[in-house]
Order: C-alpha cells, then structure tokens, then sequence
C-alpha cells in the first residue's frame, strides 16, 4: 500500500460522498489500517455487487482478468473506470460496459 495512488483517491471519492468497497489481493491488512469507512471485501467480485463503478487502481493480474459479463450482473450501473490501463485498446469491452480508461499516448 506505500505510495498506492489509492491512499489519494479514496478519501478523494469519500469526501466527494462515495462508499467505497475494496479489495487488493495482498493490501487489505495495511488498507484496513490506512483508510477508514471502506468495506473491504475477500475477492475482486465482492466489491462489485450493487456498485455504480468499478475503479481498477492496481495492476494485479486478478483484475486483467476480470469476467465483463459478471460485472455488468453484479453492478447497478456497469461502468468500468481503468485508472491503471489494465485493459488496452484492443481488450474486448462489451458494448453494455462503459469503459473509461485513463489518456493513452
């Protein structure tokens, strides 16, 4: 978690009024100690249930391999916002996933 862009961004979103839940494969001990109010989950699908957003902040390979159909199921609103350009212009996004990827060169 030392010097995760998430440490910025999160409380970013909670001041701006979002709950946030959360999951990094190897971060949520440190997370649960750096951050307060988030909801921290077991698996990259957990956060996703109910969400107006999914936001990639990290680049495990757990979230290049996200199932886009489940997130578009388990989502109010299937927006995919990719701060880490996990997913290239090239990836397959469903037409029924808003996917917003951050500039690209």
């Amino acid at each position: 978690m030392r010097g995760s862009p998430a440490l910025d961004i999160i409380p970013a979103l909670q001041e701006a009024g979002a709950n946030i839940d959360g999951y990094d494969p190897e971060g949520m001990d440190e997370a649960n100690k750096l951050l307060v109010s988030i909801t921290c989950h077991t698996d990259s699908y957990g956060p996703m249930e109910g969400a107006d957003a999914v936001v990639i902040v990290t680049e495990w390979n757990q979230f290049r391999a996200i199932d886009l159909e489940r997130l578009g199921e388990l989502t109010k609103t299937p927006t995919l916002v990719d701060l880490r350009n996990v997913y290239g212009r090239d990836d397959l996004i469903p037409d029924f996933v808003s996917y917003i990827g951050v500039a690209r060169g």
